[in-house]
């Protein structure tokens, strides 16, 4: 499978004769990564599908709003993470989770057959989803897909001081779980 730079698809997607071409290549180009920023958001392999077909809807009907200020792959992962943060709120998850709530994520995590992680993951995982969404979001695309802060800023709107700021809380918040439970 040929891999594609940012400006062949966007020269592609500008033609209307080539549009289809260009987002079938977009979607097997990005899913993967967006499928993995999504799934630390929302945690189940079935809802993080449902959130990332989503995307790539709403994406394609947005196409011709994508002003090329910046680039496609923050574009897609701003949908990404907007999406996966609305499914989370309607699904009324609140910002802070009781303890029988994390118990409860790291029980459907390890019986997930997707996740492939171990209990330490999944406690982690559950570390994570008792941030606030901002902090979580931060904390994922810092940890998990090592961003700068300028690119966490292109996606989330936010300047980079305060992202910074939300990284080190998130850890600190992350380790005292940690701490707690041992």
């Amino acid at each position: 499978m040929e891999n594609y730079d940012e400006r062949q698809i966007m020269s592609l997607l500008a033609k209307p004769e080539s549009q289809r071409k260009a987002f079938e290549i977009v979607v097997r180009q990005y899913s993967e990564q967006l499928y993995w920023q999504v799934r630390r958001i929302v945690l189940i392999h079935d809802d993080a599908n449902d959130v990332l077909q989503n995307v790539f809807i709403k994406a394609w009907c947005h196409l011709d709003t994508f002003r090329n200020d910046s680039k496609l792959s923050t574009w897609l992962y701003r949908i990404a993470i907007n999406e996966s943060l609305d499914y989370v709120r309607r699904k009324k998850k609140e910002v802070s989770v009781n303890p029988e709530e994390r118990q409860e994520i790291v029980n459907r995590l390890m019986a997930d057959k997707y996740f492939d992680g171990d209990e330490i993951a999944a406690q982690l995982q559950a570390a994570i989803a008792m941030l606030p969404e901002v902090q979580r979001a931060v904390f994922n695309l810092r940890y998990y897909e090592n961003m700068k802060y300028s690119e966490i800023s292109k996606i989330l709107g936010a300047t980079e001081g305060a992202l910074k700021a939300s990284y080190h809380i998130a850890v600190r918040k992350i380790s005292d779980y940690f701490k707690s439970h041992d």
